[in-house]
């Protein structure tokens, strides 16, 4: 229980959390609300039976209920690794920075065994093709803004090779796979433990680290790369701009950045229903320009499908 704040304490908590599960599963949500209540009174400050708690209130259209079950998780773990706070976000209407480090780690934690055949087979993914095309198309206007030539003279021709990349939420290395023939040392970081370990068995990588993106970007040198990627990694943070300005000072000054995010037609940037966020165009390239970094590409392209279609996105190179 010490090491493990989701871990059950009470044996008949469990087993009424488990009948709950049950329920929820037949969309009987006012049976499921008993039991995960049930489960509570045994063991209080369980986790997992009240963020259940707050999904089934949720769906009886109780919401003070359900915030206050939310807020019950936060309580019980501080870490927030289910992200109690951004279903209490949802629910209130608010807007995070950011989801949860603990709830995205454990998220893909779980999700590392079968991450490759369901973002390929279920989701149709597709954003480490959409980059690697939108790099090549950027390298080929930052070598004439650059005025870059090679050995005898001539301008390159937009199979730019980059000295040291660094790949944000590289996951099991989809990423890595699609870029390695065009980079020298090439670093990825994630943070999932098991990610990690599954992007060490691709064998891509020159260095792997479990680490956050922004507290990773914040301790390296300056300058320290001439490519940051960051494929379907920045629908974790809503408020880009301490991102953007952490990349701008780690990127050399002919370096390039380049990710996916999605997109909305609005302003500013969304949590949505699916837990990731949704950035307006205009935010991003506001927000790019504010950390001085000046947009090569931003088109409209979709990385993946969701419930059935396509999820509307952009795919963005920026360099300083």
């Amino acid at each position: 229980m010490a090491d493990d704040p989701l871990a059950c304490p009470d044996f008949l908590a469990e087993r009424r959390y488990a009948y709950g599960k049950a329920a929820e599963d037949d969309g009987h949500w006012r049976a499921a609300a008993d039991m995960f209540e049930q489960a509570l009174e045994r063991a209080p400050d369980w986790p997992p039976a009240a963020f259940a708690l707050g999904e089934a209130r949720e769906k009886l259209g109780d919401e003070d209920g359900a915030a206050a079950a939310f807020r019950a998780v936060q309580t019980a773990d501080p870490s927030d690794s289910l992200g109690a706070s951004a279903r209490l976000a949802l629910l209130e209407g608010a807007r995070p920075d950011a989801l949860p480090a603990a709830y995205v780690a454990r998220l893909f934690d779980g999700y590392a065994p079968r991450f490759d055949a369901h973002l390929k087979e279920a989701l149709a993914y597709r954003g480490p093709a959409l980059i690697a095309a939108a790099l090549d198309e950027a390298s080929r206007a930052a070598v004439v803004r650059n005025a870059v030539v090679d050995r005898v003279g001539c301008p390159q021709r937009g199979r730019r090779q980059f000295t040291s990349a660094l790949d944000i939420g590289c996951g099991t290395g989809l990423m890595g796979e699609v870029i390695r023939d065009k980079v020298g040392q090439l670093t990825g970081i994630d943070l999932s433990p098991r990610m990690v370990a599954e992007a060490r068995a691709r064998s891509v990588y020159d260095d792997l680290v479990v680490s956050e993106a922004l507290a990773f970007l914040q301790s390296s040198a300056s300058g320290a790369f001439d490519l940051i990627l960051a494929a379907d990694a920045f629908c974790y943070f809503g408020d880009l701009t301490r991102l953007f300005t952490a990349c701008r000072r780690a990127l050399r000054k002919a370096g390039l950045l380049a990710f996916s995010v999605e997109a909305f037609e609005g302003e500013g940037f969304r949590l949505k229903t699916t837990m990731r966020f949704a950035h307006a165009p205009a935010y991003v390239e506001t927000g790019a320009r504010g950390a001085g970094l000046e947009p090569l590409v931003m088109k409209a392209a979709s990385t993946r499908r969701e419930a059935g279609s396509d999820a509307p996105g952009l795919v963005c190179v920026l360099a300083p």
